[in-house]
């Protein structure tokens, strides 16, 4: 997730070069074969280019707001797995009175079943965006692509740890052994049967937001919305500098102030503007489509698991606390 107010436009170029490059050749190119060659047939009305560009306009408004409510709800899950774990722990501790150890397991595993869902969620699909080399490399240093049980170990014991290698799913098998050991406390009486009810209702709220995760997670943005924004998107490019090739040179003849190349290769200029707007609209879009990536726009959920791992080692009395994660290129992970 970004945090500063104005995006850099180090961050910006990085998105953007390629195709700065691109429509600044493209229209040059036209505007070439227009002026120089006398290649005037080339030229397209701007009136029904106009049409098309608010057409865009609004399929592309239609696609970002849809990919942000799929962002905002990812971050609102996450918030409730914020709340819960402090339901958890506040509940661990209140219940399991006289044995310390069972305690520090139960939260400690917790932890780790954060920290499992996390990385989960981060892992790359079938669909996930690609950006150009200069973008993937940013994430590539700061992103997670670590296997699902890396860093377990600091919250688990190996045997545990190794027992979570072969497991398809580590975070779903994480709440399962937080069931069998609380039948254990119950069988040692150490809790009671209410006790137990109460923390498989916390159990059954984990559960529930990790399968609201993996919906955002397994679900890909429908692609007729996608991929036709993009499509349509792109034609609208292509076309824009055929329409603007007259419109300059009609307003120069308008104010009678004689022949200023500078004036004419204006279009060039607008055609690339309008050419990055309307991509970068596009790619904003595209961008939330999957908030669990890693990427800009994504749920911060490394900052969110250390924020409850913080918490809930705090609630043990721990003194030796980690640090809250920093943002990286004022991106915060």
């Amino acid at each position: 997730m970004y945090i500063k107010r104005n995006i850099s436009w180090g961050i910006i170029l990085r998105y953007a070069w390629k195709n700065l490059i691109f429509f600044t050749l493209y229209a040059g190119i036209i505007f070439f074969l227009y002026h120089s060659l006398d290649w005037k047939h080339i030229d397209i009305p701007f009136q029904p280019l106009s049409v098309i560009g608010i057409a865009v306009a609004f399929y592309i408004g239609f696609k970002n707001s849809q990919s942000y409510d799929r962002f905002w709800e990812g971050r609102k899950i996450w918030g409730g797995i914020v709340n819960y774990s402090r339901t958890w722990a506040n509940n661990v501790l209140s219940f399991v009175e006289d044995d310390r150890n069972a305690q520090i397991t139960l939260i400690y595993r917790h932890i780790a079943w954060i920290n499992a869902l996390r990385i989960q969620l981060r892992q790359p699909t079938s669909f996930s965006i690609k950006e150009n080399r200069a973008v993937e490399r940013l994430f590539d240093r700061h992103g997670e692509r670590n296997p699902v049980c890396s860093g377990m170990d600091m919250f688990l014991s190996p045997e545990e740890v190794d027992g979570l290698e072969n497991r398809k799913n580590v975070a779903t098998h994480l709440i399962k052994k937080q069931g069998l050991h609380l039948k254990k406390l119950l069988q040692e009486r150490k809790i009671t049967e209410f006790d137990k009810q109460v923390f498989h209702s916390n159990l059954e709220e984990m559960y529930n937001l990790q399968g609201k995760c993996e919906r955002i997670k397994n679900t890909p943005f429908p692609r007729q919305y996608a991929h036709f924004s993009t499509l349509f998107t792109w034609i609208f490019i292509l076309l824009l500098p055929f329409g603007l090739l007259n419109v300059f040179e009609t307003q120069l003849l308008e104010l009678q102030v004689g022949h200023n190349w500078w004036y004419i290769v204006l279009m060039i200029f607008f055609s690339v503007l309008i050419s990055w707007m309307f991509i970068t609209m596009d790619k904003v879009g595209s961008n939330s489509e999957d908030p669990f990536e890693g990427r800009i726009n994504d749920v911060p959920m490394t900052a969110l698991c250390r924020t409850i791992e913080i918490d809930l080692r705090d609630m043990l009395d721990e003194q030796n606390l980690p640090e809250k994660i920093k943002p990286q290129h004022n991106i915060l992970y």
